[in-house]
């Protein structure tokens, strides 16, 4: 195992866990991350409050991996995020939205490169936010 394969699981272990410090101490400071709900995020502090709102609206997250790859300095893995939404979910907009109290089960990619420090220079995350949203009963109900 190299050096991106151990920064992900680090990474995955800390956003389980909801161990911000760690999630912070994993990303360089200048890093950025994509992600389908947050947007293109830059800098360590934008990135861990990304983590930090996810944690919080998910504390008792769960990952089941699928596959993990590692290419070089950079490490993949696609897998399952479960679990009950019990937080508040902070919109785009600032607002907040109460805890819907429904389970989540939602598949993603996310790769993760790390230089030599060891410290993510760029991440991606890619899910269904649609899926996520609509899992949350956060969709407006189709016409019949």
């Amino acid at each position: 195992m190299g050096q991106a394969r151990e920064v992900m699981d680090r990474l995955t272990a800390a956003i389980t866990t909801a161990d911000s410090t760690t999630i912070a101490e994993l990303y360089a400071k200048d890093a950025v991350a994509v992600t389908p709900d947050g947007g293109e995020l830059h800098g360590r502090d934008d990135i861990a409050e990304y983590w930090r709102q996810m944690t919080q609206a998910v504390p008792d997250g769960t990952y089941e991996s699928v596959h993990a790859y590692e290419v070089g300095n950079t490490a993949i893995d696609e897998g399952v995020f479960s679990g009950r939404n019990t937080g508040p979910i902070q919109l785009p907009t600032g607002e907040m939205l109460p805890p819907t109290q429904k389970e989540i089960r939602i598949r993603g990619v996310d790769f993760a490169t790390v230089d030599a420090d060891g410290r993510i220079v760029d991440y991606r995350l890619y899910f269904d936010e649609m899926e996520f949203m609509g899992q949350l009963g956060l969709l407006p109900d189709e016409p019949s």
